[in-house]
């Protein structure tokens, strides 16, 4: 990295894979209680493509034409009153844009220790599927020991988190794919039940591995085609959070089923926060998450990994729906 300027990926202008482009921008300095990160690997998510056709524009104080979520890699210089953290350090977390570049700037509060024996590189693939999966699942529904999870598109980075976080809190997890391979990797993540994500036909099988009562949550990431499934297999007083709606947007609700069986829905998104709900987002994401990483029960799925001069392949890849888990754009 020169010393006054990084490499970062820029959206030249809305459209295909091919707007984006590798450019040198000014190397950002740390103020006041900020600390920069040398980055080490970035994540790629759908948020990005959409933001690359024009769809999702990056909330106010963020570019909004560097891409980019999450980010993982070394503190290489701090601001004044810094003293949580020190260059050196090991980190991982969340941004509201800006993260496909060389070097990120970050309110210290905000940064989250890398797992130890984790290489930076891998944790790129932690952030943004683990922090809003746990975010969801626990901090949103209050998933419990005992209780039944249904994941749509449990292959897509956020499902492989989720199975693997309801897991270890000792619930049962049903997951829908597409994919037959994508459901049996997802098995081997832990998720007790795998279920083809045909439109008219999971509700079926969701009620046939409940015995007929329905799922006590269902974490959704692919929106209109599975609202009418969604409100089939809920259980009584079910929880149903909408955190990705890559299938659609708007759809029929029947608000009268919903209120018989006193079920719930909420909406969710990470990127749009205030700092102080990231900060404590980071904080209890620190505390009670990353140990997990250190005791072997969580690991990072990653299926490829790409230098950012391809970039635009990482972004066919998401958009054909070719990848398991995580890619990441590798910065060394």
């Amino acid at each position: 990295m020169a010393e006054s300027v990084m490499r970062a990926v820029r959206i030249a202008r809305f459209g295909g894979p091919e707007v984006l482009e590798l450019a040198r921008l000014p190397l950002p300095e740390p103020g006041p209680g900020e600390v920069r990160v040398r980055v080490a690997s970035s994540g790629v998510n759908r948020a990005d493509v959409i933001q690359r056709r024009g769809r999702y524009p990056a909330p106010p104080g963020w570019p909004d034409d560097v891409p980019g979520l999450e980010y993982a890699g070394t503190i290489e210089a701090v601001g004044a009153g810094v003293r949580r953290v020190a260059p050196g350090d090991a980190v991982m977390g969340l941004v509201g844009g800006g993260g496909y570049a060389e070097a990120v700037v970050v309110g210290e509060r905000e940064v989250v220790r890398v797992p130890e024996e984790m290489d930076p590189a891998t944790a790129g693939a932690v952030p943004e599927v683990f922090m809003t999966a746990w975010d969801a699942l626990f901090g949103q529904m209050r998933l419990a020991s005992g209780e039944t999870l249904l994941v749509h598109a449990v292959g897509s980075g956020v499902g492989t988190a989720a199975v693997q976080l309801a897991r270890a809190a000792g619930a049962r997890v049903l997951g829908t794919s597409r994919t037959p391979d994508k459901l049996r990797r997802a098995s081997e993540l832990g998720m007790d039940v795998g279920i083809a994500g045909v439109a008219g036909e999971w509700p079926e099988a969701v009620l046939e591995a409940t015995g007929g009562t329905g799922v006590d949550v269902v974490l959704d990431l692919v929106g209109a085609p599975y609202v009418a499934g969604n409100q089939k297999v809920l259980a009584e007083r079910g929880r149903w959070i909408v955190v990705g709606v890559t299938g659609g947007a708007a759809a029929e609700l029947d608000m009268r089923a919903l209120m018989g069986k006193r079920a719930s829905i909420t909406g969710t998104v990470l990127r749009a926060r205030p700092a102080e709900e990231r900060m404590a987002l980071a904080r209890g994401f620190e505390t009670r998450v990353v140990p997990l990483f250190e005791r072997g029960v969580l690991r990072p799925v990653v299926d490829r990994t790409f230098p950012p001069e391809e970039v635009g392949e990482a972004h066919r890849t998401m958009e054909e729906d070719r990848s398991f888990g995580k890619l990441l754009i590798v910065w060394a």
